[in-house]
């Protein structure tokens, strides 16, 4: 039996600002994500979604608080750790997919196993090859192996490159997956086609999912949804400010 707490992620009084002179855009009294859910967090632009992401997934620290991934405190780790650490055990899908284009459609999937050992032996495992376990995601993902291993992604269609993208996110079953508007260049057949590829292969790794997203028709896919300016006190303190000038 794991000793691993319920909740995979855990903010506890988290505040950001972009220097300490600016008026925080971040501030969190409480948020939790429980093991296994499906989460829809949802916003306006300028609410914090992004920057919450990015804390989340330890690329910003914030000024006070604390954030806790998998049963690590962020803040305990230096920078070098917190890059480790986030490879070894978050998958990330970025609005742009941010794929390489100098490296060929299995080499994009298999890039986080180059820089940890742990997502390396994790995708092995079962006895699979490394090469075994990226053709099995790019047949999940729709894409055949013998047609797409070695193609370039400048040759791919956007819907393509997307879910290359989420098979890099998903190899070697990191515990968390974050999806920041992976699917604003879709179509609505083609949006919900991908999140059911999504969520079956996030149920298969025992992941966790953390979906961002302007689309509020997506929301009842899933297991819950968060509107960010009811957890975020800086978002709702900005938005009333607004509605103050524009009234008066």
């Amino acid at each position: 039996m794991s000793s691993a707490t319920q909740n995979i992620v855990q903010l506890s009084d988290v505040s950001f600002a972009w220097n300490k002179h600016s008026t925080p855009v971040i501030s969190i009294p409480e948020f939790v994500i429980s093991r296994g859910e499906h989460v829809f967090l949802q916003g306006p632009s300028g609410s914090g979604k992004t920057t919450l992401l990015s804390l989340i997934a330890a690329v910003l620290s914030p000024q006070t608080g604390d954030i806790l991934i998998d049963d690590q405190s962020l803040a305990e780790l230096r920078r070098g750790q917190r890059d480790q650490f986030r490879v070894d055990r978050i998958g990330l899908v970025f609005q742009q997919f941010n794929l390489l284009p100098f490296l060929s459609v299995a080499e994009n999937v298999q890039l986080s196993c180059r820089f940890s050992a742990a997502r390396k032996s994790r995708a092995c495992e079962g006895g699979l090859s490394l090469d075994q376990e990226t053709d099995r995601l790019l047949s999940a993902m729709h894409l055949s192996p013998d047609e797409y291993r070695h193609r370039a992604t400048s040759q791919l269609s956007v819907g393509q490159q997307q879910r290359v993208a989420v098979a890099r996110a998903l190899i070697g079953r990191p515990p968390l997956i974050i999806a920041d508007e992976p699917t604003s260049s879709l179509d609505s057949d083609s949006r919900q086609a991908f999140l059911k590829l999504l969520f079956n292969e996030v149920k298969l790794a025992g992941s966790t999912l953390l979906f961002v997203s302007h689309d509020a028709a997506l929301a009842d896919s899933f297991s819950r949804r968060i509107d960010l300016r009811d957890i975020n006190n800086a978002a709702s303190a900005a938005e009333s400010s607004s509605l103050t000038d524009t009234v008066s």
